[in-house]
């Protein structure tokens, strides 16, 4: 696995031009003031049982996955979806929940602001690479996408790996308001004719003791072949 790390840059080029989807601003504004539905248990079950079953055939007929073939760090657990090429891990103690707009969604027990959630749209680019140099592609996402008019966003640091072929973007930033502020990690890649982004995130208050914690989560983001 290779790794490289920049800090702030300022902005440039619209992504949504490079990306060539239509509506990519509409559809991501206001990534991290998401809509989330109640939690639908029979509907968790279903996609439980769907995945777990897809999971289980994919072990048996293929190779194992990545995330599968390496040891599960202490307190978390591997959420792995073979029909949607995507794998992560998240805190044992998070329960998953509907999220509108995302494939998949955890959030902390008692805490609802402490969530991640993965979303992925169509794209014809083949890799990150296609959409320019890695800190114009996030300073575009943070601060004109990702952040609603009345926030303030802050890039904290940005960070490329590249791990079984694949190239991973993953980045640390703020949105500060007058009455709210939150810190998130992201991660974002290229795959299988999709555009997938991972955001683990919590309020500022938390942050601090929380964020190591977080950012295995954002580290452990992996698009699978499908």
């Amino acid at each position: 696995m290779a790794a490289s790390s920049l800090s702030f840059t300022w902005p440039s080029t619209t992504i949504s031009n490079k990306l060539n989807v239509a509506h990519l601003s509409e559809q991501t504004a206001n990534n991290n003031n998401v809509q989330c539905l109640r939690e639908s248990e029979e509907s968790h079950h279903k996609r439980r049982a769907l995945l777990f079953g897809a999971a289980a055939l994919t072990a048996t007929l293929l190779p194992s996955t990545p995330l599968l073939a390496q040891e599960k760090p202490k307190n978390y657990e591997s959420f792995v979806d073979p029909i949607d090429g995507y794998s992560y891990y998240y805190p044992s103690d998070w329960r998953e929940f509907d999220c509108l707009g995302h494939d998949s969604a955890f959030k902390d027990r008692y805490l609802q602001l402490q969530n991640l959630r993965v979303r992925f749209i169509p794209t014809e680019k083949k890799d990150i690479h296609d959409l320019g140099p890695m800190e114009e592609v996030i300073t575009d996402l943070v601060t004109k996408i990702y952040s609603a008019p009345n926030q303030y966003p802050y890039i904290t640091s940005m960070e490329e790996r590249s791990e079984d072929g694949k190239n991973y973007y993953t980045f640390e930033y703020t949105l500060a308001s007058r009455n709210f502020t939150a810190s998130h990690f992201a991660t974002i890649a290229i795959a299988n004719g999709r555009y997938y982004t991972l955001i683990v995130g919590a309020n500022d208050r938390r942050w601090k003791k929380f964020r190591n914690r977080l950012k295995v989560v954002a580290d452990s983001f992996k698009v699978l072949d499908i």
